[in-house]
């Protein structure tokens, strides 16, 4: 009889976020599943002031409500000149969708910040809860520019306004793979990944 894989729930229901993981997670010896896929409808709170509490609510309420091991993140946008803004509250800035009206309401904000000001960080905060329910942590950042103006089609949320100045393109002109190599949630999700990868020989 061959033992089934063990599962792994992405704690989260946003569909951009489940296709990035499953491709930075890809080759480890786990079932990823979702909480659609379980037929589970979970909001969390996310009632925290870092997004590391954030990305633990999450976490431990998924791993509570299937007793599976749960691993979810909270991300967002860091802007030096706007004092860390929208840092945790990214998801819900200016009560906006993600997308076209919420990255045009940021870049109202810097309207007349010159370039050499307009440095910002993409944070990403892991938090895994193991089958025993102990908790684990994993953070990946990725520095750069807020744009003068959108540009690209790729990814999501800030992504056309987050200029990464090394690549001289933003990150919604990066294909997947370049994406995931370089931003906060692929260093993020590949630290992650080595550490599912000890939990599972253990």
């Amino acid at each position: 009889m061959v033992n089934a894989m063990p599962k792994l729930l992405l704690s989260t229901n946003n569909r951009d976020k489940v296709r990035e993981f499953r491709q930075i997670l890809e080759g480890l010896p786990l079932e990823i599943v979702t909480p659609a896929e379980l037929g589970l409808e979970l909001e969390v709170a996310e009632t925290g002031t870092t997004f590391a509490q954030n990305a633990a609510l999450k976490a431990r309420a998924f791993h509570k409500a299937t007793g599976l091991m749960s691993l979810a993140d909270d991300s967002g946008l860091e802007v030096d000149a706007l004092g860390g803004e929208p840092g945790v509250s990214s998801a819900r800035y200016g009560g906006l969708p993600n997308g076209e009206a919420k990255n045009r309401l940021l870049l109202q904000k810097m309207e007349g910040v010159p370039w050499e000001k307009r440095g910002c960080r993409y944070v990403c905060e892991i938090a895994i809860v193991d089958g025993r329910g102990r908790i684990h942590r994993c953070r990946g950042t990725l520095r750069g520019k807020v744009a003068l103006e959108p540009s690209g089609s790729e990814g999501f949320g800030f992504d056309p306004i987050f200029r990464v100045p090394s690549r001289a393109k933003t990150v919604a002109e990066m294909g997947a793979d370049e994406k995931n190599s370089s931003s906060h949630r692929g260093l993020a999700g590949r630290r992650a990944q080595a550490l599912l990868d000890r939990l599972l020989q253990v």
